[in-house]
């Protein structure tokens, strides 16, 4: 899970400690484990700022903090501060840009090449699909890992995510589907043609970024028309 921490501090001295932070990052190049990091002043204190740092994990933030270049750039800093500057430690528990990046991290994980990865980390264990496709909701996370495996089965297939959209604890995905038929697929033997379909799904996320529910719409009807599925009903 995402973890924040918040350093909150006074100084009179902010171009030396930005100074000091350019240095810090400098020496623990290749080493710090912080993914990203903004620095806010106060409108109403000059001297009143606050740095929010953002690590994958509370364990990354600890090896971060354990480096010998972070102990004695902080002691360096306390020196700077009007006052001793105070820490909080947050888990993050909710992160569209996390969650619309899980959801990325599904479509390239569901088309991987060879045994299909454990899901668990993506996909919660009472995970909620909604396909019109199917006439009854697939419920729970292995009932989920069959559905995929009859795709799987059926195609070697690839997503490109065309456009995303996160807000709130749902993230909408316009895709393009393409694939070659080389297994049997709802009945329908291996033909070896490349076929695509475009799509859009809606999943919801749970605050540690686990998928709990989707909703799907896609052009069926045109994938079976390219596997032929349909030229009798043409004649």
């Amino acid at each position: 899970m995402t973890f924040v921490q918040l350093i909150d501090c006074k100084t009179s001295r902010f171009d030396e400690m930005n100074r000091l932070m350019d240095s810090w990052v400098e020496q623990t190049r290749g080493k710090r484990t912080a993914t990203h990091s903004v620095i806010g002043k106060d409108r109403s204190d000059a001297t009143h700022f606050v740095e929010i740092v953002e690590f994958p994990s509370y364990e990354e933030a600890m090896r971060n903090s354990n480096l010998p270049e972070t102990d004695k750039i902080f002691r360096e800093m306390v020196a700077l501060c009007d006052e001793r500057p105070t820490f909080t430690d947050l888990e993050v528990v909710r992160d569209e840009q996390l969650y619309a990046a899980n959801i990325r991290r599904f479509y390239e994980t569901v088309a991987t090449k060879g045994e299909l990865p454990p899901l668990n980390d993506l996909i919660a264990e009472n995970y909620h699909d909604h396909d019109p496709a199917n006439e009854q909701d697939t419920i729970g996370l292995d009932a989920m890992r069959r559905e995929i495996e009859m795709w799987r089965g059926g195609f070697d297939f690839a997503f490109t995510i065309d456009d995303q959209i996160a807000q709130g604890d749902r993230v909408s995905t316009r895709w393009t589907w393409s694939g070659t038929h080389k297994g049997d697929f709802m009945g329908i033997p291996a033909t070896g043609r490349q076929v695509s379909m475009t799509g859009s799904t809606i999943f919801r996320c749970q605050e540690e970024g686990k998928i709990v529910e989707g909703w799907w719409q896609y052009d069926r009807l045109g994938l079976m028309a390219q596997l032929g599925a349909l030229d009798a009903l043409e004649t």
